[in-house]
């Protein structure tokens, strides 16, 4: 990072950068500095060393004066992270934005970004720019234009409010009423009891699997809830939104192949998070710490207790304190959700055709073959009931093959063609017939592990690689199964949330309140706490805390006492 050394105005800016036409490419460092207009200011943070590296880090900066954005928009903390949403997208969409000029991935979901700050004083677009060059030579007379020119013109089109269409402003107050309803409603979950919602009307299938847009309308089935699920909920905003409420508990959804199962435990888990007008998930809602699980061979796992479903392993390890490098599926599941619980979650989601079997679910006859006291696995149905009983946990359960969650269950919804039907009545009469499995109760965890002093073994911070990737010198932790990840620039503040957790690691405070810390402290004063020092933080996305302990559980390298 270079601080800022030069001065001046745009003018002056443009002079400058003409004057360097046919130079060396490291001659574009002099122009590092801010440079002012009356209500606009173009900050070149950081200079990209030669046309190949990354890009150039540059900010537009307005105050709040300058944008004329109305008061009431920005009120709030949810007000300002719509705006912000909002001004990033529209700058990503921007028909005239150069080229070589990047906001950053953006994707279906309203996240808090460093992409685009609003504060009460100032508006802030952080932008990554490749200067221009012919070889490794200054193309001098485009790159004034660009950045004296082309980016206050950017600014002016996308930043200023009063510049906005009467349609474009319209929309902005939509998308800042959409998202304050969306997390006023989701705030009601608790009270009601209820782990998620899904609007009626909904559109969840996906256009193709490796697609976060919505299939057309025209092709999907509209989402309509069940009327003994109904729930309506009245919005301060004056909406009103009925859908189906998914009740705490242990709620199985079954139907046949390609009914849309899976499809509607996606949507639940991508819930965690808000999205923009015409996803199609506006009105799924979940409980923000709502936890996907799966199995998830060859994970490393360090210190973990996994005792309450794996105990008397014939090799005498002790399972209250299980370490491995390459986990086997039940064993990495157990893992999985004994984290998700100390995280603090409220609920799980598991899907059948992710679990390993011998972790969900243990027949009679396979019981009769093999006597439970030589089985070191105790499956999850025998936990399901005490997880929710003794600990408030709830389950969200896809049931395709198996049927032993059924008696079991408060709440079974059957998927036919996309359409939710409520079979708990029916469920329940054929599951009476069968022999109910013992019950047993859930174990805590019996320890909290503490991080050590320095705990990533690295000098270099980790460095992430896309959206499943953060590489720690010769390590790399793998986040492919972490299904809640959205966007890369999550990933990135994940890998700077790892540096902080090891630079404050004090060799006492236990992993999950150290987490706890860091949110708050990002609540408090905002992604840019991750890399602090930089004007120009570049482009993260606020992860859950769930994510960051994942990545920190998934290190196979980590120190702890």
């Amino acid at each position: 990072m270079s601080r800022n050394t030069a001065q001046g105005t745009l003018e002056e800016l443009f002079s400058r950068t003409k004057n360097l036409d046919g130079a060396g490419y490291k001659a574009y460092k002099k122009l590092a500095g801010a440079y002012s207009e009356p209500g606009l200011t173009v900050s070149i943070d950081h200079v990209q060393a030669d046309p190949y590296a990354s890009p150039s880090k540059v900010r537009l900066i307005l105050p709040i004066s300058a944008a004329h954005i109305p008061a009431h928009l920005v009120s709030d903390a949810t007000g300002r992270v719509a705006v912000a949403d909002f001004l990033a997208r529209r700058i990503q969409t921007e028909r005239n934005r150069p080229k070589n000029v990047h906001i950053g991935d953006i994707g279906q979901q309203v996240l808090e970004r460093t992409h685009v700050l609003v504060t009460p004083d100032r508006v802030e677009a952080r932008l990554l720019v490749g200067l221009p060059a012919k070889g490794r030579r200054i193309l001098g007379r485009q790159a004034a234009h660009l950045l004296a020119d082309d980016l206050p013109a950017l600014a002016d089109d996308c930043l200023r409010y009063d510049r906005f269409a009467p349609a474009d402003a319209a929309a902005l107050a939509d998308h800042v009423a959409l998202l304050r309803d969306q997390e006023a409603l989701r705030a009601q979950l608790k009270p009601r009891k209820l782990v998620a919602f899904v609007g009626n009307g909904a559109i969840l299938p996906r256009a193709a699997g490796d697609s976060d847009r919505p299939l057309a309308t025209a092709q999907a089935t509209a989402f309509q809830s069940p009327e003994s699920l109904t729930q309506t909920f009245e919005l301060s905003s004056g909406r009103t939104v009925t859908g189906m409420g998914i009740p705490e508990g242990l709620t199985v959804i079954v139907g046949g192949g390609y009914h849309g199962k899976s499809t509607l435990l996606r949507a639940l888990e991508r819930g965690v998070y808000p999205h923009v007008a015409g996803d199609g998930r506006e009105w799924v809602i979940s409980r923000a710490d709502v936890a996907s699980v799966r199995a998830e061979d060859g994970r490393p796992i360090t210190d973990t207790d996994i005792s309450p479903f794996i105990t008397n392993l014939p090799t005498g390890a002790d399972t209250r304190h299980f370490m491995t490098t390459n986990a086997s599926g039940s064993t990495s599941q157990a893992a999985n959700v004994v984290e998700a619980h100390a995280s603090g979650t409220s609920s799980l989601l598991i899907d059948e055709d992710t679990s390993a079997t011998n972790f969900m679910i243990r027949d009679h006859l396979m019981q009769r073959l093999v006597p439970n006291d030589k089985e070191p696995i105790t499956p999850f149905v025998q936990r399901v009931r005490s997880l929710y009983d003794a600990t408030s946990v709830s389950t969200v359960l896809i049931a395709g093959g198996s049927g032993a969650y059924l008696q079991l269950a408060d709440t079974v919804i059957a998927m036919d063609a996309y359409r939710p039907s409520d079979v708990t009545a029916r469920a329940h009469e054929l599951a009476g017939e069968e022999e109910l499995s013992e019950q047993d109760g859930f174990q805590h965890i019996t320890a909290s592990r503490i991080l050590a002093r320095g705990a990533l073994k690295s000098r270099k911070p980790p460095k992430p690689r896309g959206l499943s990737t953060i590489s720690v010198d010769r390590s790399d932790i793998d986040l492919a199964a972490v299904g809640q990840l959205v966007a890369p620039s999550q990933t990135a503040a994940i890998a700077a949330a790892l540096a902080w957790l090891s630079k404050n690691a004090d060799g006492q405070t236990p992993l999950v309140e150290l987490v706890a810390r860091l949110e708050r402290r990002i609540t408090e004063d905002g992604l840019a706490v991750l890399v602090p020092g930089r004007d120009h933080p570049g482009h993260l996305s606020r992860p859950r805390g769930a994510e960051i302990l994942a990545a920190a559980n998934r290190y196979r390298e980590l120190k702890l006492v």
